[in-house]
């Protein structure tokens, strides 16, 4: 609730009620990830329907060059992950990055400008970085193979970056 008000207060239009549409499914998202490793497809296709809302009713300018560029900066940064997901398994022999993650890289992609998506990428690892050495600190095991639920940390970190973005927008 209260990633919903802070949206709404960011961008106090349409765009903050999708915003703040966006926060509660980002938090579902990282609340299901961190219990069951696993992004569920609807809620995915939730955020993805809000991205699409938002682009074609909350901005101005052309909305079909807006959507398809959005809908472009989506594919490519998915196809970024799947390419990185790709290149580690062939690397390594076993899967670094779920399929969820890849269609949740869609999201980032639709929801925020380059410059954003690298911002939430980056908060994103730096928190599964920052979990993992907390938990290696208390002396768990960690392993090249120990799983790290990268939703938990990147859904949360869209929205962080969409947040910023509307509050500087506001500033400026």
């Amino acid at each position: 609730m209260c990633a919903f008000i802070a949206s709404v207060a960011a961008a106090p239009t349409l765009s903050g009620l999708l915003g703040g549409g966006l926060a509660v499914v980002m938090v579902a998202i990282a609340a299901i990830d961190a219990r069951q490793f696993v992004i569920p497809n609807k809620l995915v296709l939730a955020a993805l329907a809000l991205g699409l809302l938002e682009v074609s009713l909350a901005r101005t300018g052309p909305t079909v060059a807006g959507i398809g560029s959005c809908a472009l900066r989506a594919l490519l940064v998915a196809a970024l992950f799947l390419g990185f997901r790709l290149v580690y398994r062939m690397i390594r022999g076993f899967d670094g990055l779920g399929l969820g993650d890849v269609k949740l890289a869609a999201v980032a992609g639709l929801w925020l400008d380059w410059f954003s998506v690298a911002i939430a990428v980056d908060i994103a690892a730096l928190a599964a970085l920052t979990v993992v050495l907390a938990v290696r600190a208390r002396g768990q095991q960690i392993t090249g193979k120990t799983k790290v639920p990268f939703g938990l940390f990147f859904a949360p970190a869209i929205w962080l970056s969409w947040l910023f973005g509307a509050i500087i927008s506001r500033m400026g």
